[in-house]
């Protein structure tokens, strides 16, 4: 409905059989750079993270040209509406920690469905083969990205900003079960052996198993 409200600027990108969301952000985006774009981005279908946070997002990479990527970020702040089950916050705190250690970064959000792009080089390299995980594909694009970074002498930390969102609601209806839980972490220590934080020992970055 909405692309025929506007074909000109709309696309619809039709993935049958269902891959899965990892795919269908790794292949929307390869789309995306067809079009040479300045910016290329992702955002959750439920709008968990409303629209009105993309001009904040957007102003982020116009005045600060050393910033390549930038990501919501869900901070329970005094003074911002941040809506979400406690179970899911807790489990969710856990898990990050164990990325900031995988990773050596001191990254808060990264499964934060939010995410812009500066189109520069390397960029598109970071999706053109399939993630390694369907549930922390959002852990794969910092691990290939900083990777690409190292190899510049540059860091993450200097790269990457987080945006403390003003509004995120947990509209969905998906629950963490016991067995998801699990397949996370598993799916975490596929990462961690795949890109190590020392750069050193492991197969190229981009291949797929």
């Amino acid at each position: 409905a909405l692309r025929e409200r506007a074909p000109d600027r709309i696309e619809v990108l039709d993935l049958q059989p269902n891959r899965g969301k990892a795919e269908a952000v790794r292949l929307g985006m390869l789309r995306a750079f067809t079009v040479r774009p300045d910016y290329v981005g992702f955002w959750d279908a439920d709008l968990a993270t409303p629209l009105s946070e993309v001009s904040r997002f957007l102003a982020i990479l116009d005045h600060r040209p050393g910033i390549d990527m930038v990501f919501g970020s869900r901070v329970k702040l005094l003074g911002r509406l941040i809506q979400r089950k406690a179970y899911r916050h807790y489990y969710g705190r856990a898990l990050a920690t164990a990325i900031s250690l995988i990773l050596n970064v001191e990254v808060y959000d990264t499964q934060c469905g939010a995410k812009i792009f500066r189109v520069r080089p390397g960029l598109e390299e970071v999706f053109r083969t399939p993630f390694l995980s369907h549930w922390l594909f959002d852990v794969e694009i910092v691990a290939r990205y900083r990777d690409i970074l190292r190899a510049e002498s540059r860091r993450v930390s200097d790269s990457v900003y987080e945006v403390p969102l003003r509004e995120w609601r947990d509209v969905g209806q998906s629950k963490v079960r016991l067995h998801d839980a699990v397949l996370a972490y598993v799916d975490l220590a596929r990462i961690y052996l795949r890109y190590p934080r020392t750069g050193k020992k492991r197969k190229h970055p981009l291949t797929s198993d």
